[in-house]
C-alpha cells in the first residue's frame, strides 16, 4: 500500500510509474514477506523500510529533475529543451586583441640563464644559435676559440649563443651557470635538457632572437659537433652588402617520410604524425634564416603540435607559414675527411671533435695564402 501511494503522487508525466516500479524492483529487489519476523532490536523491520526509503527517495529525485528542466515543445516530442545562457552584447570598440585564443604549446619556461642585454648596444649581423648539453663544455670552449670566435670578423658584428635546457644534476646546472658568469654566451630555459626536448630548444632560441634581438639580420641556428666555414657562411651566402632578405630559410633540405621503426632513433608514431611524408625540411646540423622568420616559426609553434623531431617539426611549422626553404649544397649533415680546399667549398661539417675543430681552424686560417 505504501509502494502504491508513495508511486499516485509522482507528477503524471514524470518517469516514476511502471517503468519507474520496475527499474526500482531491478535495482532495489523488495521482498514479498515484508511481514517477516526479524527486527533490529526496536521492533521496526529492516527489509520493508530501507526499500521504502529508497523508493521514496528515487521517486522525488525524478519529480526534482523534471521541475528543474522545461517541459518538451510540441514539435519536438520526446526530447527537453533546456534554456540556453543568452550570449553577453559585444561592445562595438571590441578589438580581435580581446578574444582569448587556447594556446596549444604555450612554451612558458621561465630563464634560469639570459642575455637579455646582448643585443641592446648595437644588433647584430649575424646571431648563432648553438645547441649544446651540460657535459660538451669542451665543445663549446672549442667553439669560443675558433669559428663562434665573435671578433674574428671586425667588420662584421657576430654574436655566439649556447642553448640549453634545466639538467637533472644540481652540479651540472652549477658548472653551467659558472661557466655563463664568465662568457656571458648561455641561454638557459626551464625544462629537461634531453634528446626529445631539442624542439624546445629550438624553440628557445627562436623566442629569444624574436624577444631580444630582433634587428639582427641573420640566424644560423647549428650543433655544438659542427665545423662552420664562417668566411663562406657570411660574404659568399649572406654577403652583409646587399639588401637583407626576408622569409629567408636555406640549409641541406630533406625530402623524406616517417620512420615507423620503434628501434630507430627517428622513430615517428603514427598517432603523432599520420600522414606518409615530411614536408620539406632542412637538417638540423645547420641551417640559416633571417631573422624574421624566427618570430614567425616562435608564435606558429605556440598553435602546432609539438614533434620530438625538431628538424621535422621546423619544417612543419614552414610549411603553414608558406615558406619554402632553399636547397644549399654547402651545408653537410655528416662527417668529410679533411682536405683544405674541400673545406673551403663547406659551410658546415658534420660530427667534429673539438681536437678536430682547433686543428681544422688552425690550418685554415693559416693557409688563407694558398690557392686551390
Amino acid at each position: 500500500m505504501l509502494r502504491s501511494s508513495m508511486l499516485s503522487k509522482c507528477p503524471n508525466s514524470v518517469p516514476c510509474g511502471q517503468d519507474l516500479h520496475r527499474s526500482i524492483m531491478y535495482q532495489f529487489p523488495v521482498t514479498s514477506q515484508l511481514s517477516t519476523k526479524h527486527t533490529d532490536g526496536y521492533g521496526s523491520n529492516p527489509v520493508c523500510f530501507s526499500s521504502q526509503w529508497r523508493l521514496y527517495v528515487v521517486c522525488w529525485a525524478s519529480a526534482l529533475w523534471y521541475l528543474s528542466v522545461s517541459r518538451p515543445s510540441s514539435s519536438y516530442v520526446g526530447q527537453v529543451s533546456i534554456p540556453m545562457r543568452k550570449a553577453p552584447k559585444v561592445s562595438k570598440n571590441s578589438t580581435f586583441s580581446n578574444i582569448r585564443t587556447h594556446s596549444l604549446n604555450p612554451h612558458d619556461f621561465g630563464y634560469l640563464i639570459n642575455e637579455a642585454k646582448k643585443c641592446e648596444a648595437e644588433p647584430p649581423f649575424l646571431v648563432i644559435l648553438i645547441s649544446t648539453t651540460h657535459k660538451e663544455f669542451n665543445a663549446r670552449q672549442a667553439i669560443r676559440e675558433t669559428w663562434g670566435d665573435e671578433t674574428t670578423f671586425p667588420d662584421v658584428r657576430v654574436f655566439t649563443l649556447f642553448l640549453l635546457g634545466r639538467s637533472t644534476d644540481a652540479v651540472l646546472n652549477q658548472m653551467v651557470e659558472q661557466e655563463s658568469q664568465i662568457f656571458h654566451d648561455i641561454i638557459v630555459e626551464d625544462f629537461i635538457d634531453s634528446y626529445h626536448n631539442l624542439t624546445l630548444k629550438t624553440l628557445m632560441g627562436m623566442r629569444w632572437v624574436a624577444t631580444f634581438c630582433p634587428k639582427a639580420q641573420y640566424v644560423l641556428k647549428t650543433d655544438s659537433d659542427i665545423f662552420v666555414n664562417m668566411e663562406n657562411l657570411i660574404y659568399n651566402l649572406l654577403k652583409p652588402t646587399t639588401k637583407p632578405r626576408r622569409r629567408y630559410f636555406t640549409g641541406y633540405v630533406i625530402n623524406g617520410g616517417p620512420i615507423r621503426d620503434m628501434r630507430s632513433k627517428w622513430y615517428m608514431p603514427r598517432d603523432l604524425y599520420p600522414e606518409s611524408k615530411y614536408p620539406p625540411f632542412c637538417s638540423g646540423t645547420g641551417y640559416v634564416f633571417s631573422t624574421d622568420v624566427a618570430e614567425l616559426i616562435y608564435k606558429t609553434s605556440l598553435h602546432t603540435r609539438l614533434l620530438h623531431l625538431e628538424d621535422v617539426y621546423v619544417g612543419v611549422c614552414l610549411r603553414k607559414l608558406g615558406i619554402h626553404p632553399f636547397q644549399n649544397s654547402g651545408f653537410n649533415h655528416w662527417k668529410m675527411a679533411y682536405s683544405l680546399c674541400r673545406y673551403r667549398r663547406v659551410v658546415t661539417v658534420h660530427q667534429i671533435s673539438p681536437e678536430e675543430m682547433h686543428r681544422i681552424w688552425n690550418d685554415m686560417t693559416s693557409k688563407k695564402h694558398l690557392k686551390c
